[in-house]
């Protein structure tokens, strides 16, 4: 089985071919002569994941699968949510959209958040989702080295370190990302699929 992951972002393709049995090959967007920027302009994170298996279904013609994940604080009113990835303006990168969040909660204790990811799965011209979510605290200060995004100041519930100081095998087993993606490959595995 051959399934197009809609990302570019190397550390996600890293984490999700962690987790896919051997039998799954998995394409990035580089593999498939995808270069252009994919479209999230839905105003939830349902929406965009939709939206991008779709754009690859529709423009490359190959079953696919693409997420969006936001992380959504309580005392934000559920912000930076669909627009955690540019959080602190357009042209920010992590670490500006982790001052800025620290920054709007520095006077607050009310600290807890969840991630939330959902995976479109575009297969033979079926379109289907699947959701993890990974509830948890925002921490003070950045802490850890691993992961990427908001790992650093995100402990989940149960723990005491962040995202981005656990090791990958623990962050995906119990991570938003993780959860979703295990949704889908026991899809995978108990359909007849052969895309």
């Amino acid at each position: 089985m051959t399934l197009v992951f809609a990302t570019n972002n190397s550390n996600k393709i890293k984490e999700i071919q962690a987790l896919l049995p051997s039998h799954i090959k998995l394409l990035s967007l580089k593999d498939i002569g995808c270069f252009e920027e994919l479209p999230e302009t839905q105003n939830s994170i349902e929406g965009n994941a939709r939206q991008k298996a779709n754009y690859i279904k529709s423009h490359y013609d190959y079953d696919c699968f693409a997420d969006d994940t936001g992380l959504e604080v309580e005392a934000l009113d559920g912000a930076p949510g669909v627009h955690s990835a540019r959080y602190a303006g357009e042209h920010c990168d992590d670490h500006d959209n982790v001052n800025k969040l620290l920054m709007d909660l520095q006077d607050c204790n009310h600290r807890n958040a969840q991630f939330k990811t959902v995976i479109a799965l575009h297969v033979n011209n079926d379109l289907l989702l699947f959701t993890g979510i990974c509830r948890g605290q925002i921490t003070r200060n950045k802490r850890g080295e691993n992961g990427f995004g908001y790992d650093p100041i995100f402990i989940p519930n149960g723990f005491k370190e962040t995202f981005a100081e656990m090791n990958l095998k623990v962050k995906n087993r119990i991570s938003h990302r993780g959860k979703a993606m295990h949704e889908l490959i026991a899809y995978l595995n108990t359909t007849n699929t052969t895309p």
